[in-house]
């Protein structure tokens, strides 16, 4: 799989651009300010419909305008797709495939997997058990639509469950809250198998790409944790309701596991270094593009100013693994165009395009 032609009209500061990529690495490369990450960005949203820096739409807007495009012409199979998202201030978002327009936007996702590091990544490390459960489930949906259908299920249940128990503190009828556990306990098992199958498949790669990237000089390990490792969602919910009477929201399930970073058997937010936390992340998205691949995808990896904050040694290092892994398509950005083509060789192992 590759993208062969991007056309953005009004997305973030690009006006009206056209690109031509035509390598299997491509460098986009420019000042602060640019628009580097915004190309990257726009590709993003061709493969889940939305940014991976606003979440809200009407912010990636041209200043002044009322819609932006972003249309891809992807190579799948053999075949040409034509991919085009736009977002009207008024008329909300489309996305079609071949010119014909998706009824459920969800059923986009899977066909066009990608697998991005960026600085946006330090979230993982740093933010709450929401960003750490969004990578797990980001990846194993990209494979499993089942896996995508209960999570979905899931999270409007919750959603549901958490507005009744804010609504209804004086009167409370526990039929109507048993109704929103039964969709709970119906997909909660799901996730919890979806992400436990990903984690256990996923560590060692994880571990290997670390070892590759810092010359095994530390040991990393990611540890899964889970309510539904103890008890069932049923019992869960069942111990728990007097308790969330008086919280008002649901305490207990699977929307609380959470993964536990570790540098050698340390916290990584509380003791690893900046250059640590950066490989941390970087073996998580490489091993993360390794899975997908194993499970039949070809992902598209995108590397948003990777290299800051590492080593020479690790930089090399990253780039052999671009090199000698088997990727199909890779988006990197950086400010020196000529550090790319000293890094990759010459014009003819990379594309570069300047700003």
């Amino acid at each position: 799989m590759k993208i062969k032609r991007l056309t953005l009209v009004n997305f973030k500061n690009h006006q009206s651009r056209e690109f031509e990529f035509n390598k299997k690495i491509v460098c986009i490369t420019g000042s602060n300010g640019a628009g580097k990450t915004n190309i990257l960005d726009a590709l993003y949203y061709l493969s889940f419909s939305k940014s991976f820096i606003n979440a809200a739409d009407n912010l990636n807007i041209l200043n002044g305008e009322e819609f932006f495009t972003v249309r891809g012409v992807y190579e799948i199979d053999g075949m040409d797709e034509n991919i085009v998202l736009s977002f009207h201030r008024q008329k909300g978002k489309t996305l079609k495939r071949n010119d014909k327009e998706y009824e459920k936007i969800s059923d986009h996702i899977g066909l066009i997997p990608l697998v991005i590091i960026s600085p946006q990544d330090i979230r993982l490390i740093f933010d709450g058990s929401s960003e750490r459960r969004k990578f797990v489930d980001s990846a194993v949906s990209q494979n499993d639509s089942a896996f995508l259908a209960a999570l979905q299920n899931y999270n409007r249940a919750l959603m549901q469950r958490n507005k009744y128990l804010k609504s209804n503190d004086t009167v409370f009828d526990p039929n109507m809250l048993q109704m929103w556990d039964m969709h709970l306990i119906s997909n909660a098992k799901k996730l919890y198998e979806g992400r436990r199958a990903f984690i256990d498949a996923f560590t060692p790669e994880f571990q290997q790409y670390y070892k590759a990237i810092s010359n095994g000089s530390e040991t990393p390990d990611i540890k899964y944790f889970s309510q539904l490792e103890n008890a069932d969602m049923e019992t869960l919910l069942r111990q728990s309701v007097d308790k969330d009477r008086i919280l008002q929201y649901t305490s207990s399930g699977v929307h609380k596991d959470d993964l536990i970073f570790e540098i050698n058997s340390l916290a990584l937010k509380n003791c690893g270094s900046q250059g640590q936390q950066k490989t941390f992340l970087a073996a998580l998205k490489l091993a993360q593009f390794i899975y997908l691949r194993q499970c039949g995808k070809s992902p598209i990896l995108l590397l948003d100013d990777i290299f800051d904050k590492l080593d020479s040694a690790r930089v090399q290092n990253i780039v052999n693994l671009i090199l000698g892994s088997g990727f199909e398509q890779i988006f990197i950005t950086h400010t020196s165009a000529d550090d790319m083509r000293r890094l990759f060789g010459s014009d003819d192992a990379c594309q570069v395009v300047e700003l």
